[in-house]
């Protein structure tokens, strides 16, 4: 499976300067991260949440972060939000490879939050459907597309209510 054709439509039709990158098949963002020799904190891990309501929330980390619900909730107003499962992420993205979302929740009619952490790297790689290509590109051009609400909710390094 290549990049979803979803991104790559976007990516073509708002002419966004990027790259794919192949790498060896891996399946966590920590070794995706080290497969292509990037730091961590320059590559997005995408984390959904389901909302009490049953609406659910896309949330963009650096690989090498967790999610920290409690923060998530008390920043953003969105108490009680638990993380999604395997099988209703295979419903969520059809055309993407479990784990290998990409961080554009306009896709998917999902609203996003991206960690303010991860946008003071100048560029972004991203998994874009499968587990062996990433996606390359200026931040400053990402937030421009992906135009996501902003915040700081994630923890490197330290133990808190966090998911991966």
């Amino acid at each position: 499976m290549a990049i979803s054709e979803k991104v790559a439509e976007l990516l073509q039709q708002y002419k966004v300067k990027h790259d794919v990158l192949p790498h060896r098949e891996v399946f966590t963002s920590q070794e995706t991260a080290e497969s292509v020799h990037v730091p961590g904190r320059m590559l997005a891990k995408v984390v959904v949440v389901r909302e009490p309501t049953g609406a659910y929330l896309m949330v963009v980390v650096p690989a090498a972060c967790r999610v920290d619900l409690d923060l998530l909730a008390s920043r953003t107003g969105r108490p009680g939000a638990v993380l999604v499962q395997e099988t209703e992420l295979r419903r969520l993205f059809p055309d993407c490879e479990v784990g290998a979302m990409p961080p554009l929740g306009r896709l998917y009619g999902m609203p996003m939050v991206v960690d303010r952490c991860i946008e003071k790297e100048p560029v972004l790689f991203f998994q874009a459907g499968n587990h062996h290509e990433l996606v390359r590109m200026e931040m400053a051009a990402y937030l421009d597309l992906a135009r996501p609400i902003e915040g700081e909710f994630c923890v490197c390094g330290r133990e808190a209510h966090a998911v991966s």
